[in-house]
């Protein structure tokens, strides 16, 4: 994640755009709709912004793939506010960490793919699945944070061996996710903690703060 400019081939950049729009637009949706329905819904979706982009940007250089390693944070935002707000409001914190040397204007697409709509909604689909077979709160929390952490970083891998080997893709998903397994394997368990103990501390202060609605995240007012 945090793909730096000139790394993917212009069309991929654009490929990668196209798909996230969507997403983006949805969020921004249930943005406004959220709002709309609970006055405290805009400083609960300032607050998991803000720890978005103060988790996300913690990196750890990668030399074998160009790019870096860090815990996302989107998993969380994801139980608290929903997965597609956390879409927009990855976006958001990939945009402005661009001025810090972190990834890029042209790849803000690829990375908000790989950390704001992978790395959320594959930490989300596990937290609700744990959920569903009873399983506690906090482990259902830990294991969103530890999946979404790694699948941030396999589809991050394979965005660059997509672009950078068109001929070699599998071989190269592969060797481009290794090359990120030293330093973002110990990130992940550090996020499963994280993750678990946040979550299990708001829902035994402020339960309703909790996302309940199985897309929008909207808490009761």
């Amino acid at each position: 994640m945090h793909i730096s400019d000139g790394i993917l081939a212009p069309e991929w950049c654009l490929l990668w755009f196209a798909v996230a729009i969507p997403f983006i637009a949805v969020g921004v949706w249930q943005i406004k709709r959220g709002t709309k329905e609970n006055a405290s819904y805009l400083p609960m979706l300032a607050m998991m912004g803000a720890a978005v982009f103060i988790i996300s940007v913690w990196h750890i250089p990668v030399p074998v793939t160009g790019s870096c390693s860090h815990p996302i944070g989107t998993p969380l935002s994801a139980i608290i506010v929903g997965p597609f707000a956390t879409v927009v409001l990855s976006t958001i914190a990939l945009f402005f960490q661009t001025f810090f040397g972190h990834g890029g204007l042209t790849t803000l697409g690829a990375n908000t793919m790989s950390m704001g709509i992978l790395g959320t909604f594959s930490g989300y689909l596990l937290f609700l699945g744990l959920r569903k077979v009873k399983s506690p709160l906090w482990l259902a929390a830990g294991f969103a944070g530890f999946a979404g952490d790694i699948a941030c970083y396999i589809v991050a891998a394979l965005e660059l061996a997509l672009s950078l080997n068109p001929g070699s893709v599998l071989s190269h998903w592969a060797l481009y996710t290794v090359g990120y397994i030293p330093t973002q394997l110990p990130l992940a368990v550090a996020e499963f903690v994280f993750t678990a103990g946040v979550v299990q501390y708001i829902a035994d202060r402020r339960p309703d703060l909790v996302a309940k609605k199985l897309w929008g995240g909207v808490p009761s007012a």
